[in-house]
């Protein structure tokens, strides 16, 4: 499944959240099992076991409830889910030590330690943007946010997900067209820490970047963007969001 924030479960846990925030506890425990019970595949079970673990009034069943999203993601096993491991290993590890049981703790510690931040995504991967720029050219760091005014970004970003990118250009700075290029980095490249393991488990929108250039090597014409109100919703949860880029 490719992340989507229209999709039912994702909408569900994103309202979840939305309560969790206003301390409305019961409220968002009741849609993070919605959510559990009327997600269709591993993926989405994944997320949503993933709220619902962190709703459990006693250690025992937050335990199982990891055990359970643990299970899950190893069926999902992609790249979408890959850096949810380790702390998924070290919140389970963390259960074991409050419930005295000192082997298992060990042993998930271990295997937390045992997953590593390495990229493993072979793409293709893009870059969207509304400047006008030829197969060849290079994409560069050191421009000004789309998201933050008056920040100077030190790592250029790019998603393996084409409506992802659609996304990223629909909000770029510019009033040219929106333009989504194919892109190879040039250099090594990390998950991107604005994203991965925040609000959702893993690095489900594949969200990347890299401080060296990305070279364009085509242009993506086959995508389909969202429409004008989604659009402006995004623009104002950005002007909501008060946290600091991680840069």
């Amino acid at each position: 499944m490719e992340f989507s924030p229209k999709n039912l479960i994702v909408r569900l846990c994103i309202q979840g959240m939305d309560m969790e925030e206003k301390g409305k506890t019961a409220e968002a425990r009741q849609l993070f099992m919605q959510a559990w019970n009327e997600a269709s595949n591993n993926f989405e079970k994944f997320i949503a076991a993933h709220y619902v673990a962190r709703q459990q009034d006693n250690i025992k069943d937050t335990l199982k409830w990891l055990e359970t999203d643990l299970e899950l993601a190893l069926k999902v096993n992609d790249h979408a889910v890959k850096p949810a491991f380790a702390p998924l290993y070290t919140n389970i590890a963390t259960c074991y030590e409050e419930l005295n049981d000192s082997v298992n703790a060990k042993k998930n510690f271990d295997s937390a330690d045992s997953f590593t931040e390495e990229v493993t995504d072979k793409g293709p991967f893009y870059h969207g943007t509304k400047a006008d720029l030829k197969v060849g050219e290079l994409l560069r760091a050191g421009h000004n946010s789309n998201y933050k005014d008056g920040f100077t970004m030190n790592h250029i970003y790019f998603t393996a997900l084409p409506n992802g990118a659609g996304l990223a250009a629909a909000l770029a700075k510019g009033d040219g067209r929106e333009r989504i290029y194919i892109v190879e980095a040039t250099g090594s490249i990390e998950h991107d820490p604005n994203v991965t393991n925040k609000k959702f488990p893993g690095n489900p929108t594949r969200s990347y970047r890299t401080v060296g250039p990305l070279k364009i090597v085509g242009e993506a014409k086959d995508w389909k963007g969202d429409s004008s109100e989604e659009i402006q919703k995004w623009k104002e949860r950005l002007a909501d969001n008060k946290g600091d880029i991680i840069n």
